[in-house]
């Protein structure tokens, strides 16, 4: 029997401990690995726990359920909000396969929720995680983190550690100011939707970020920080150059 691990996130001591009990009694293929009151506390044991399903109140205390959420570095659980109120465009996160249930839980809906986060994770659908991320850009978007859905999961990346972006074959390769690099099943077009101002097409193929430029060399390429040389076509050379002028 599989054992799927859950982590529980209310600022309510009584709400959790009776949600840990409902889980129990819905379904024991799900066991609570730990339970939090206090968001940050939550944010870093699961920066650095692997688990398969995060119960997230919303409306808490220092940090909401949707900052901790977009906080996460590299987000693979599925989600399931639990909160007592409405109004947070809970039909649209249910729309996007990330459930929600209303308190008091109801143990129906709880098993529910449950069977289809189950489902989700045996399917490894990364449809779902991508279908988050476009919830997360519509709801949080003043912190201008960059939403990357990834084969492990969607990691959250500030915009000012990406120094380039280069699209390929449908796929986008994120290179950061670290040297690391991200590799995305989402087209540089989809990302270019949520970049910053100061983020320059400079080729179909590449965007960089005007912070990272160090040089502009006359055969046709632009110099990054890191030493890498992107290309640059005839048709964006003068717009780039005015950027500096």
């Amino acid at each position: 029997m599989k054992i799927y691990k859950a982590i529980l996130v209310d600022d309510e001591q009584s709400a959790l401990k009776n949600l840990e009990k409902k889980i129990e009694k819905v379904n024991q293929n799900v066991r609570v690995e730990a339970s939090f009151q206090d968001p940050k506390k939550a944010l870093e044991y699961i920066n650095t726990h692997q688990t398969d399903i995060l119960f997230l109140d919303i409306q808490m205390p220092g940090l909401n359920g949707f900052e901790l959420l977009n906080s996460i570095k590299e987000l693979k659980s599925q989600v399931i909000f639990s909160t007592a109120y409405g109004e947070y465009a809970l039909e649209a996160i249910k729309k996007n396969a990330v459930d929600y249930i209303l308190k008091p839980v109801d143990n129906t809906e709880l098993k529910e929720a449950l069977d289809k986060a189950i489902l989700n994770i045996e399917k490894e659908n990364e449809d779902q995680n991508a279908n988050l991320v476009e919830l997360l850009n519509k709801i949080i978007d003043r912190d201008h983190k960059l939403k990357v859905p990834t084969q492990k999961g969607i990691s959250f990346i500030p915009q000012e550690e990406v120094i380039h972006l280069e699209g390929y074959d449908g796929y986008t390769k994120i290179h950061l100011v670290d040297g690391k690099t991200l590799t995305s099943s989402y087209s540089l077009g989809k990302f270019s939707d949520y970049l910053d101002d100061y983020f320059f097409k400079c080729h179909k193929s590449h965007i960089v970020n005007i912070k990272a430029v160090r040089a502009f060399e006359n055969e046709g390429y632009v110099v990054l920080g890191n030493d890498y040389r992107v290309p640059i076509t005839k048709t964006y050379k003068q717009a780039f150059l005015e950027l500096f002028s």
